[in-house]
């Protein structure tokens, strides 16, 4: 068993794994006011936690607002994300079977 703090935790860079298995990773997603992630192709389902902030983010270009406390999963998909005044999220990735 493994506990993390996500609250606590900040990345080192944009978007850092803290956890990674063969079928899944978990990494914490942190964006500065006016930060984006350009589209990415990703072939793993794909959910998003609201941690702190808010973001848009687009599936296959279908935008959606995602706020504290809201989660997103989607299928493989290709994504983007932008905030205009900061967002800190938790991201897991699952393998597609």
């Amino acid at each position: 068993m493994e506990v993390t703090d996500l609250k606590k935790l900040s990345p080192k860079k944009r978007a850092e794994v803290f956890y990674e298995a063969e079928e899944f990773s978990e990494r914490l997603i942190e964006l500065p006011p006016g930060g984006k992630i350009p589209p990415c192709v990703m072939d793993t389902y794909v959910s998003f936690y609201v941690i702190s902030g808010k973001a848009v983010v687009s599936v296959d270009d279908k935008k959606t607002d995602l706020q504290e406390g809201e989660c997103m999963i989607t299928e493989p998909a290709t994504l983007e994300m932008k905030t205009e005044k900061g967002v800190k999220t938790l991201g897991i990735q699952v393998e597609k079977r």
